[in-house]
């Protein structure tokens, strides 16, 4: 298959996962500050065609966006879990194996190969799992009682604050592909317009 037949097969791929929404000259923008092109991230790694490849076989994620000019931006870290786990062929394995559940390892490992987490400055297990015990922990805590002033508020904050570290800005078109607010619209600004910091 050619390198072209690869571009298309993929952009189809991520139209198919996240739905056709444009691109404005702000996505643009954003992107090409937070994300690097596929072609450049794969120098030295085969090139961007056998990356093509592994997307397409559900053994690398699919990128995170594809710019209006069609370009596929994806992490610049994103070969550092292959890394982690000796190689593609085992990344897999290794990544499903942090989570204690083979069911809950096998969704996050789907979610991953998604491209979708965009939500995360960096996406690893570790930060997975991070983000999911701080949106819950943030949650817990607004709707729980002993709302007010003091500890209360220090501990919401702190939460509201790790998650804002972990989290990126997000672009308008994030907001199309998942139907809504980001978890940043809702777990950070949200939160912090609610419950001001006293």
């Amino acid at each position: 298959m050619s390198d072209t037949e690869l571009r298309e097969r993929l952009a189809a791929r991520f139209r198919e996962v996240n739905g056709d929404h444009p691109m404005s000259a702000a996505d643009d923008a954003y992107v090409s500050a937070q994300f690097a092109g596929l072609d450049a991230v794969c120098a030295g790694r085969g090139g961007g065609a056998a990356a093509r490849r592994l997307m397409l076989e559900g053994r690398l994620p699919l990128p995170g966006y594809l710019r209006s000019d069609g370009t596929e931006m994806v992490p610049r870290d994103l070969f550092s879990l292959a890394d982690a786990a000796g190689g593609v062929d085992g990344l897999e394995a290794w990544f499903t194996g942090h989570w204690a559940d083979p069911a809950e390892g096998r969704a996050e490992w789907a979610a991953y190969l998604s491209g979708r987490y965009v939500c995360l400055r960096s996406v690893s297990p570790a930060t997975i799992r991070r983000k999911e015990h701080l949106t819950a922990a943030i949650t817990a805590a607004a709707d729980g009682p002993g709302a007010g002033p003091g500890p209360w508020a220090e501990r919401l904050h702190a939460l509201i604050d790790e998650l804002d570290r972990l989290e990126p800005a997000f672009c308008a078109y994030d907001r199309l592909r998942f139907g809504g607010p980001t978890s940043r619209d809702l777990f950070v600004d949200a939160m912090r317009a609610r419950f001001p910091r006293p």
